[in-house]
Parts: structure tokens; sequence; C-alpha cells
């Protein structure tokens, strides 16, 4: 492409460039590619990595640079943004940018006092997540900003000073009815896709339930993955908004609905450093709500030997953390201790999880009983926020719902409206390829390793590869004899079956010995 002429531009201003998407994506950060000998490169001092603001009609954004050798990906009179960047400018391939140096983020020195280990204000917090969601902090200062919050623990009060501002910057939800109610998963227990039975059950009870997911990051199905098998779940703002209004739930992505954005730049660094700290996880999974509307959340904490959270004091002290800081930002909460051992459900990834789930709303023979008993003792008590519903009552009511297929019903409406895949909701195609793990030896399943066979399912494709995943045959209790099938592996490419079999072979996730050595667990329901 040839540079636009820059004789006509205002005084003082650098000179235009021609607008290039790069087909990269930079996960949650805008990256922009100058050529090294292009004349806003050298003219402006940029080095890689320099922050810098680029503009076009009336909009901008900030961006790092990355420094080009090669014009067959920016030649010097362009400049090349990278997916998440391009989209975010919002303007067509050949476009005339200007670009310039940006001015750094007025939070830094908040920052470099939390970096010292010193406490910070509330103003300090706004400041600091005004600059995040505005992508004025380079993954660098990110990082910086995430470990600091973790070395030094956050006390309780700035917790609330952290969910408070991630609550307030982006879009905030007014459903004007009360109450509106959300349940969620602290995560870390494969299969446990409890929100896509709780949902439909709620919802068909008259209760407005606007559940936004994630997509999976490091686990190898989230709700939005596993719904996406179903369903559409990248849905408009305003669509969105209409189904929930129409049906009283929904199953979708929350990436389109600009809810506490300072929580995806955050957990985009947080994840690959695998850090989740208590004060992070509470501020970014409250600010989410809050920013949804939501009036009443049931919160879900699973305890376990291979789960987030270990032991009972520890889950207790994060509850404490929860109620201290939803009670300080008006948000009704309900927190549960379940049992977080091993996976619930049978299936592990996308395809298989939806099988579970489908087979629980029809009432099927072969549905896993742990996910439903633990979805209707979930939506029990989340029915029990209707101020007509009696404590303890809510259970019974849930069972009705799901037995009498209404809850069924209600959730063939959703996936109507949220858009209806191709093929048969009720019967997904599994991966092509699998293998079978089998027990070595006789006696009882007395330990089955969470985070192992979530591995084991990524690495044979799982959700990329919506049918890869693992299925559970045996679980914590099974009597079981050598030979016997413990898991069935899909993948559907040989190179990740083979990866899936390696892993396998290292370690299968499960435990075999005497019965009287299965650990026992406490748990709140």
């Amino acid at each position: 492409m040839k540079a636009p002429e820059s004789a006509a531009q205002p005084p003082g201003t650098s000179p235009l460039l021609v607008l290039r998407r790069v087909g990269i994506d930079t996960y949650k950060e805008n990256v922009a590619y100058l050529h090294r000998d292009c004349a806003v490169y050298r003219a402006e001092g940029f080095q890689a990595l320099s922050k810098v603001e680029v503009r076009a009609n009336g909009r901008r954004i900030l961006a790092s640079v990355n420094v080009v050798d090669d014009v067959c990906i920016v030649a010097a009179g362009e400049l090349g943004l990278s997916e998440d960047a391009f989209a975010q400018l919002a303007m067509e391939e050949g476009h005339s940018v200007s670009v310039s140096q940006a001015e750094p983020p007025l939070s830094i020195p908040a920052l470099h006092r939390k970096i010292a280990g010193e406490r910070l204000t509330h103003d300090d917090f706004r400041h600091i997540v005004q600059d995040i969601a505005e992508h004025r902090y380079s993954k660098i200062e990110l990082t910086a900003f995430v470990v600091a919050c973790n070395q030094s623990e956050l006390d309780r009060e700035e917790v609330f000073f952290l969910s408070d501002a991630m609550s307030r910057v982006g879009r905030k939800l007014d459903w004007r009815e009360h109450p509106v109610v959300d349940k969620h998963c602290i995560g870390g227990i494969p299969g446990n896709r409890t929100s896509m039975l709780v949902v439909p059950i709620v919802a068909a009870h008259g209760m407005l339930c606007p559940k936004t997911s994630s997509r999976a990051i490091t686990s190898p199905a989230g709700t939005a993955d596993t719904m996406e098998v179903l369903a559409r779940v990248e849905l408009p703002f305003e669509q969105l908004t209409e189904i929930v209004r129409a049906h009283r739930g929904c199953l979708a992505w929350g990436g389109t609905s600009d809810l506490s954005p300072a929580d995806d730049v955050l957990i985009a660094v947080e994840r690959p450093l695998s850090i989740d700290s208590p004060g992070q996880m509470v501020a970014s999974i409250l600010s989410k709500k809050i920013a949804a509307g939501s009036t009443h959340l049931l919160l879900d904490i699973p305890i376990g030997p291979t789960a987030k959270v270990r032991s009972m004091p520890e889950a207790q002290r994060l509850r404490r953390l929860f109620e201290f800081v939803a009670a300080r930002m008006g948000l009704a909460l309900d927190v549960v201790i379940t049992d977080g051992r091993q996976p619930i459900g049978n299936g592990i990834g996308p395809v298989l999880e939806a099988r579970d789930v489908m087979r629980v709303l029809e009432n099927h023979p072969d549905a896993p009983n742990d996910l439903r008993q633990k979805s209707l003792r979930l939506a029990g008590r989340m029915l029990e926020f209707d101020p007509d519903v009696r404590g303890g009552d809510g259970f019974a009511i849930a069972r009705d719902i799901l037995d009498s297929g209404r809850a069924l019903e209600k959730m063939r409406d959703i996936i109507a409206a949220q858009g209806i895949k191709a093929f048969d909701p009720e019967s997904p195609p599994l991966a092509p390829l699998s293998f079978e793990v089998k027990a070595p030896t006789t006696g009882t399943v007395i330990g089955i390793d969470n985070l192992q066979l979530a591995r084991i399912a990524r690495q044979a494709g799982a959700p990329r590869a919506q049918g890869a995943g693992v299925d559970l045959l045996a679980k914590l209790g099974s009597p079981v004899r050598s030979g016997d099938v413990l898991y069935r592996v899909y993948a559907a490419f040989p190179t990740e079956m083979e990866f899936a079999r390696q892993s396998c072979e290292r370690a299968s996730g499960f435990q075999i010995g005497d019965a009287a050595a299965l650990p026992s667990v406490f748990v709140e329901f």
C-alpha cells in the first residue's frame, strides 16, 4: 500500500500511516507494529514496547510497539495492529491513522507504592483500574501490579476498594426488578457444569438469572465453551438483554458485555502466572456480578486435595472475605462449601459435558447422579432467594421443576433464542479418535487428581476441539478389577491423542487402593 499524503494534516501532528491488520492474536493486549525504516518510528524516538496512541476519525486506542524488519508484515508507510487492537479501533484496512507517544498513566506512582508494599486508598485503586481498562498499562506494568497485590496480600478493605473500582468501569446493568440472581463457582473442578442446569431450573420458576460466563483459559471447558456445543454464545448485548427479559435467563459468553473490562485484562496476566490470590479472586467475581446487575449471588467453594481450596479452614477464610466485600457492595451472598475431591459428572470437555447436562435435563437413566444432585441443591438454595419460598423448601421445588420436564423446556427455549447449532443439541458428535485407560490392579478408587485429568483433556484437544476430552467410567469409591476401564480419552487428531496417551502413561490421575483409605470430605449443604 502507498502511504497517504500528509500535506493536509494540521501543523505539528505526526505524518499519517496506512492501517494494516496483522493477523496475530496477542490475547487482551493491544500491539502496534512499525517498520524500523518508518519515518514516524525514527522521528518520534520509539523503541520496542513503547506505549503509543493511535488515532483515526475521532477514535483512539493505546498500544505497545513491536518493531518489524519484514515488509511482508508492515511496510515503512504502514501501521500494523494486532487482532484485538484492530477490532478496538474499528477502522477498515487502508484507512489513514496517526500515531504518537502516549502519555504515561497517571496511576503509575500508586503502582510503585503498591510494589513497595504500601497500602493503597480507594482513589488509588480507582485510578489504576481506569488505566488498566483503557489499556494504558503494558503487560510488564500489569504483571507488576498483579504480583505486587499477590506478594503483599491485600487487606480486606483493599479488596473492597479493588472490587468496587472494577465494577464501576465499563457497562453496569440495571434490570429494574428484585431479586436478580446468579450462581458462581470459584473453579478448579472438571466437568462442574451445574450452571447449565441451575439457570433453566431457576428461570422456569420465574426468577431472573442473566448468566454470562467465561471461556476456558487453563481448563478443558468453561460454561461458555460447553453451551457453545448447543447454541450460539457470542451475542450482541442488545440481543442478550432481550433473551433474558423474554426467557428469564441466558447462558452466554460475557466477553461481549463490557462488564468489568479491567478484570478481563488482569485475567490475561494472572492465568499464565498461575496467580489466583484470594483478594484478586474476590474482586474478579464480585465486580462482574455487581456490574451485571445481580442482587443475590450463590457462591460455590469446592474443597479437595486437588481443588483450588484444599481445607475447610482455608474455605472458611475465603468465605469470610467474600461475605465482607459483598456486604460492603450491597450484594446478598450465600456461600456453600462443596465436595471437590473429584470431577462432577462423567464428561470432561465441551461435548461430553453438554451430553451430561442434557441427560440430567431429560431425566435419562445414564445421567450422572452427582451432577444432578449438586445442581438441585444449588438451584434449591437459589430458589430460596425468592421471598415467597420458605427456607428449606427450595430443593423440593427444584426437583419438581427438573422431574416435570419444565427445566428441559426452558433450556430448549434458551437454546432456540440464542441460536441452535446445526446438529441435534441432544446428541453432539464426539472426536473420532479414542483410547482407554485401564486399572493396573484390583481395588477401590480412592483418589482422583482433578488437575491431571484436566491436563489430559486439554492435551487431547479440549476445548478447541469440542468433541475431545475424557469420559469417566469410574468415580471415587468405585470397586475395580485389574484391566477394568477407568476412563476413555477422545481426540480429534493423532498428534493430540499421542500427547494425551503419553500423559496418561506418566500419571493416570487415578489411585487404586483399600476402600478404608477413601478420603472423607466435609461439605455444607
